[in-house]
């Protein structure tokens, strides 16, 4: 089975050395690009501004196309629109990372791209990079029963109502 290409636009508002997508890069787990307009045509883009939900069904385009974030800070940045991609929004999540630790959907890059990686039914790839982390396997650990159900899912729509058992 092929590995899902991960790709992100980093806009540099983060500190360098909190920034999970930066030490991804530096381990060659992820490849950077120079504007958001420079992801991948047809990508899966994760963004909390998309009006879809992932689902499993998107885990065939990300084997193609890849995986794509835009990796800004949440206190200063705007996610821009990346019209090329295909938007996506991860359901209902807690971060587990030190910064933002049991808040709803404020997640870390590498745990964004970790959860998208779970529902597509690669916990093997989401455990990978998630070992780079001395709390990733917390991540995990935290949302093991929406990771799951979400997994389960057909589509969207069943995501979104996954969710709301967890909200």
């Amino acid at each position: 089975m092929r590995t899902i290409r991960l790709v992100a636009y980093h806009a540099g508002q983060c500190d360098p050395k909190k920034c999970t997508s930066r030490r991804l890069e530096r381990l060659g787990l992820m490849t950077f690009v120079p504007r958001p307009s420079a992801l991948p045509n047809g990508a899966v883009f994760l963004t909390p501004e998309a009006d879809r939900a992932l689902s499993p069904a998107d885990g065939a385009r990300a084997v193609r196309r890849g995986l794509a974030i835009v990796d800004v800070s949440w206190k200063r940045g705007k996610f821009p629109k990346v019209p090329q991609a295909v938007a996506r929004a991860l359901p209902y999540l807690l971060a587990a990372n030190p910064v933002n630790y049991g808040k709803p959907f404020v997640l870390s890059s590498v745990e964004a791209m970790a959860a998208a990686l779970v529902i597509f039914g690669r916990p093997e790839e989401a455990r990978a990079i998630l070992s780079k982390f001395t709390w990733g396997a917390q991540f995990l650990a935290l949302n093991r029963e929406p990771l799951d159900a979400y997994a389960q899912a057909e589509d969207s729509a069943g995501v979104v109502r996954a969710q709301a058992d967890f909200i």
